[in-house]
């Protein structure tokens, strides 16, 4: 059973950082993309970003030159690095791997930035 596991979350003032990381256990496949998603209050899930197994990435516009994320293929694990966060930037950060034929979803961390 796959499971993803987000941690790194928490409230923040405008301008600060956090990281986020996404665990993936149960994995006996290759994960091919991995990504990061967000839902605010009142609103549908929109992508944050998404990297491939091989590294290449894709930015919502609304965080490049702001967010980066990486990943560590060996330890199955996605992480987020925020900077310049804005009070925009807070909801629930979801992370998302495809796997086979399969997409799996952890179950939300939440990011609070105040201004």
């Amino acid at each position: 059973q796959v499971q993803l596991v987000e941690s790194g979350g928490g409230l923040v003032q405008a301008g600060g950082s956090l990281e986020l990381s996404c665990v993936a256990s149960g994995v006996i496949f290759r994960i091919n993309a991995m990504g990061w998603y967000r839902q605010a209050p009142g609103k549908q899930r929109d992508l944050v970003a998404t990297i491939t197994f091989g590294g290449s990435t894709n930015y919502a516009d609304s965080v490049k030159g702001r967010f980066t994320i990486s990943r560590d293929n060996a330890k199955n694990t996605l992480y987020l690095q925020m900077n310049s966060l804005k009070p925009e930037d807070t909801a629930v950060y979801y992370c998302n791997a495809q796997i086979a034929l399969s997409n799996f979803w952890g179950q939300g961390t939440q990011v609070t930035v105040s201004s």
